[in-house]
């Protein structure tokens, strides 16, 4: 590589995808400068990846482009339940399930909720937000090369409208450049799980008439099990626009080429069950669905997120959502380190953390997408049906990592959900007031550690300001209850000690991610401010 040095920034991200957009957005929201490279000219046209959870949803509501996000999915607000039918006019009719949140019960367990936003619209607002986030963002440039060495990381990237290079050094790399990940590659790590389950291609195409079949079910998706044309149909915009999934076979011989504009019309009127369906087709594209982990989730300086660390069944959309939040975890330890508050040992738990509950999810995709009988997956579902759906959302879990007090032996995602917040978990929502402001204490996590102690846990809070000042970690520290001297104060409901596993005179250190990395019943008198150290020293890999 040439010595010549075109550009210096802390993090490279290779890939501009959903995943690579939102690191880049939550590196910006850090502070931390960055640029961005993407090999395709522009953001996503194809409407694929609509579904993203609540989890997803409180991270993008932290960001501050969730009302941007759900402006953009307005048109399928009301659109929630799969239905299964032999067609969309025959007699064999049965929702999956009919509401993602029946009674409205999530609201109990967090701020935000499901969104069904499609890839293509997404994705350009996540654009715009980490562009106004002063992050630089280049379309249409290739990643060529790249060599690390202790210090960084120098790249070679390539404009491919003019065929100009440049030289680039980064302190660290993010790879998002998807399932056949050149970066991954090139690092030589390599992958486990199930590999190709089945294929698919995705067709876009209007059919005015087609909305007076659906009527007034406004499902998420369809699945059509007529034999003659399996298949999986998706509202654009519930009136002219739709996607049908078709299964494709190429093991089979089949080719794309034989997936002319003709057949795929016919396909989509013997699956919907309206012979006579007047249909354009307006696009395609082939998708393979998989179940495959890395073995490793980085090397030295570089790092994978989404696809090119894991490709899961799409059932669910459980690959798109673990990937955004794999972009999560891994921006606050960049940020960390780079601000100099944490040890570079903090980004080892990156792979120690994310990789687990990726082996567990891919796995529950993979299940589900038997269970719903998905076009082209010639598998058996299992004994009934899935249960804990907020186990994987909400309920998954670091045994490992940056956490401190956790169960090592204690699954990745469990059988089922529970809203008590515990080392290595989700920090639990609660409505409180801070200066007069209504909150939910998940808004309180996203820059820095947050030291919560309860009405009777004093002690805790000089502690936690006094070690934040002597470490130089930056720490936020706040007691609640209703008293005069409390900073937040919680609205009538769940009780906050019980909620977060603690008593009144106890404390829990919630990480910037919103998972909860330590907490104390209540501490040894005289002995908080030792204690809170080890825990600042343990948890971020700082030495000393």
């Amino acid at each position: 590589m040439t010595s010549k040095v075109d550009d210096r920034v802390p993090v490279l991200i290779v890939g501009g995808s959903l995943v690579g957009l939102s690191t880049s957005l939550f590196l910006g929201r850090l502070g931390i400068e960055h640029l961005l490279v993407e090999r395709h000219a522009r953001t996503s046209h194809h409407p694929r990846g609509r579904g993203n959870n609540v989890r997803t949803m409180e991270l993008y509501r932290t960001a501050g482009v969730e009302p941007l996000i759900r402006e953009a999915a307005s048109v399928l607000a009301e659109n929630h339940g799969i239905l299964q039918a032999d067609t969309l006019t025959g007699a064999d009719q049965e929702w999956l399930f009919k509401q993602i949140d029946p009674g409205g019960a999530l609201s109990r367990l967090s701020p935000s909720g499901w969104c069904l936003c499609s890839q293509n619209d997404l994705e350009p607002v996540l654009l715009r937000g980490a562009r106004a986030l002063g992050g630089e963002l280049r379309f249409g440039t290739e990643l060529v090369s790249f060599e690390q060495d202790g210090d960084g990381v120098t790249a070679v990237v390539r404009d491919r409208d003019t065929g100009a290079s440049r030289t680039v050094r980064a302190g660290y790399l993010v790879a998002a450049d998807g399932p056949r990940s050149p970066v991954r590659e090139k690092l030589g790590i390599g992958l486990t799980g199930q590999g190709d389950l089945f294929h698919n291609v995705s067709i876009t195409f209007r059919a005015k008439r087609l909305a007076d079949a659906v009527g007034d079910r406004r499902f998420i998706v369809c699945y059509l099990t007529n034999p003659q044309s399996p298949g999986a149909l998706l509202p654009v915009d519930n009136e002219e626009h739709w996607v049908f999934h078709a299964p494709w076979r190429p093991d089979g011989g089949e080719t794309l080429e034989d997936f002319t504009d003709e057949r795929c019309a016919e396909l989509i009127r013997t699956a919907t069950g309206v012979p006579d369906l007047e249909v354009e087709i307006t696009g395609k594209a082939p998708w393979h669905a998989a179940e495959r982990v890395a073995q490793r989730y980085g090397d030295g300086r570089v790092f994978l997120v989404g696809d090119s660390a894991h490709e899961m069944s799409p059932t669910g959309a459980f690959g798109s959502n673990t990937g955004i939040q794999d972009a999560h975890n891994l921006a606050w330890k960049l940020a960390a380190v780079l601000g100099g508050w944490a040890g570079p040992g903090l980004l080892e738990s990156y792979d120690a953390e994310r990789r687990p509950v990726a082996l567990a999810t891919s796995a529950r995709a993979s299940a589900r997408s038997a269970e719903h009988r998905h076009p082209g997956y010639d598998v058996s579902p299992g004994v009934g049906r899935q249960a804990g759906m907020l186990a994987v959302v909400l309920g998954y879990r670091y045994p490992g990592g940056a956490v401190l007090g956790a169960d090592p032996d204690g699954p990745a995602v469990p059988e089922n959900f529970r809203p008590v917040a515990e080392p290595g978990g989700r920090a639990p929502h609660l409505w409180v007031h801070r200066d007069g402001v209504r909150l939910s204490t998940l808004d309180l996590y996203e820059r820095v550690p947050v030291l919560l102690s309860g009405p009777e846990g004093g002690a805790w809070h000089r502690a936690g300001l006094r070690v934040a000042e002597r470490t130089g970690v930056p720490m936020a520290c706040y007691r609640v209850g209703d008293g005069g001297d409390h900073e937040l104060v919680p609205e009538p409901g769940p009780d906050w000690a019980e909620l977060h596993g603690t008593t009144v005179g106890g404390a829990v250190l919630v990480r910037p991610d919103g998972f909860v990395a330590w907490r104390s019943a209540e501490g040894f008198a005289g002995a908080h401010e030792d204690e809170l150290e080890g825990v600042l020293a343990g948890v971020f890999g700082r030495s000393g």
